[in-house]
């Protein structure tokens, strides 16, 4: 068995409803699997961010189910076999987590290949080392900033380019990644809006509707454009700051 993660910039495209940007990509990682489940901690109103997503996977015929509701947790990450971590705030997701004692169950079932992993901008870089190249700001505190580590390589979800016409005099996207990388020796991908990844194993695939865009320490950003292999970033070696 191979570890299976889809992982999104957004669930939200601009003109589309939710998830219609990704359809043939839902439709190949959901077949065959009946149920769905949900982790809604990036937010507040859990049953109504679980309704939503029931009614964003129903033409895909599977039932979605709340983690929140579910009576053991733990039994329930040892039966799932496809779990779903939604947007919304990063620290607020990561801090839950961490109280329910649920990165290393997670971790050990996706890196077995029993379970498979679909994030959404919070629950995407969830599956980084860390949290720490989240846009979000910190609305509670966690334990720490690490994260499920499903992936060797930092993610930036909803990544945007400077704006040539704005007056706006604040640090772009692209320096606050250059920031990090000056504590941390990490690739990080910028994941624009309607672009996501499939990882399968050793493989590695960009896909979607925009091109990414590659930040490395001591090296100008590259662009890449969907269908791209990125199977290499699997075998990155990563260094982080130890102090945070």
């Amino acid at each position: 068995m191979q570890d299976n993660l889809l992982l999104f910039s957004n669930s939200h495209t601009h003109g589309m409803r939710m998830f219609e940007h990704a359809r043939a990509a839902l439709s190949e990682f959901l077949a065959d699997h009946h149920t769905v489940y949900f982790a809604p901690y990036a937010g507040s109103d859990y049953d109504g961010y679980t309704n939503t997503i029931k009614t964003a996977l129903e033409p895909f015929g599977v039932t979605v189910i709340g983690l929140h509701t579910v009576s053991n947790l733990q039994q329930t990450l040892q039966d799932a076999e496809v779990l779903f971590v939604g947007g919304g705030n990063s620290f607020r997701l990561l801090k839950t987590l961490e109280q329910l004692e649920m990165l290393a169950p997670v971790r050990a079932r996706v890196t077995s290949g029993e379970l498979r992993y679909m994030g959404s901008s919070a629950g995407t870089n969830m599956s980084c080392p860390t949290m720490r190249t989240t846009n979000d700001m910190p609305i509670v505190q966690p334990e720490s900033f690490n994260a499920f580590n499903l992936i060797p390589f930092q993610i930036n979800p909803h990544y945007q380019d400077p704006l040539s016409n704005s007056t706006h005099m604040g640090e772009t996207r692209e320096d606050r990644i250059r920031e990090f990388l000056e504590e941390n020796d990490v690739p990080v991908l910028g994941l624009r809006e309607g672009s996501w990844l499939r990882k399968r194993g050793s493989q590695l695939h960009l896909d979607g509707l925009a091109d990414a865009r590659l930040f490395r320490r001591g090296t100008e950003p590259q662009e890449y454009k969907p269908g791209t292999d990125l199977s290499w970033l699997l075998t990155e070696k990563a260094t982080f700051d130890q102090k945070a």
